[in-house]
């Protein structure tokens, strides 16, 4: 079971750079991060966990600029979205700044995205929530004909652009990870995904129901943002999850790397 690390980037946190050489340094094989680009003051649509939305939605710093810190400062660490919010993007941007990460980092990127749940902040890009699933099936495709072909070109219903060129490509194509915690998200997954990226259950007894969402599939799924907890990352390592990530709370550097001591202390009973 690989074991990797959850966390918001902000300006408030751990610089993103020395995060992810400690989190490097204690044997973590990923660091994923999560993204918003702002939260609206009125809102109507209630944060999923329950209670006051968490100071670090509205504080996070772009993925791909904290991602490219990381890898400056790392080796071997898988960069990862946990999640890319892709339906509020441009996706011949978000193209290009994928692949410049991959490229920077030798390859290194797993690109996690998702649909996402705050309907005022889609709003706020010109996105309709009405139609955020079939956009992030096209703009999923859409991804892969930039990042493969010499003269790109795609022809959907919501993602439309005659043939491109542009560089530059990734070292590899970087491998999509479809997230949310639904059956939808599971099928989303399976049918334009290269691997599943759910938030991770607090009961094991469920997780093997949770991981049978994905059929005989065999499609790679990393557990996000579970407490530190054995019995957990047994459960699903038993089930067949290929990774799991630890949730890190956005704190200052040396709250931080005693959060991290602990969880790798964790992680090193699970070897």
């Amino acid at each position: 079971m690989k074991i990797g690390i959850s966390t918001f980037v902000t300006d408030e946190s751990m610089a993103p750079g020395p995060l992810a050489k400690a989190i490097e340094d204690r044997g973590f094989d990923a660091l994923f991060v999560a993204e918003h680009s702002h939260i609206p003051v009125r809102r109507e649509t209630p944060y999923p966990l329950g209670g006051e939305l968490p100071r670090p939605y509205y504080r996070a710093a772009d993925p791909f600029v904290a991602l490219t810190a990381a890898a400056v400062a790392t080796t071997d660490l898988l960069l990862g979205t946990g999640i890319s919010l892709l339906i509020q993007r441009d996706v011949l941007h978000t193209a290009k700044s994928v692949a410049s990460l991959d490229l920077l980092s030798g390859g290194r990127v797993i690109f996690g995205v998702g649909v996402g749940w705050n309907r005022e902040e889609m709003r706020n890009h010109g996105t309709d929530p009405r139609i955020r699933g079939a956009l992030l099936d096209e703009q999923i495709r859409a991804l892969r004909v930039l990042w493969t072909e010499e003269e790109a070109e795609f022809h959907g219903s919501h993602v439309d652009f005659d043939p491109v060129r542009q560089w530059p490509k990734p070292v590899r194509v970087p491998p999509v990870y479809v997230g949310g915690n639904s059956a939808v998200a599971a099928a989303r997954a399976v049918r334009v995904g290269d691997g599943w990226l759910p938030n991770g259950l607090g009961e094991p007894g469920r997780i093997a129901e949770q991981l049978a969402m994905l059929g005989d599939s065999g499609l790679p799924v990393t557990a996000a943002s579970l407490p530190p907890e054995p019995e957990l990352v047994a459960a699903y390592a038993e089930a067949g999850a290929e990774r799991v990530t630890f949730a890190l709370p956005t704190a200052s550097e040396a709250d931080t790397l005693r959060r991290l001591d602990k969880l790798a202390a964790v992680a090193g009973t699970l070897a």
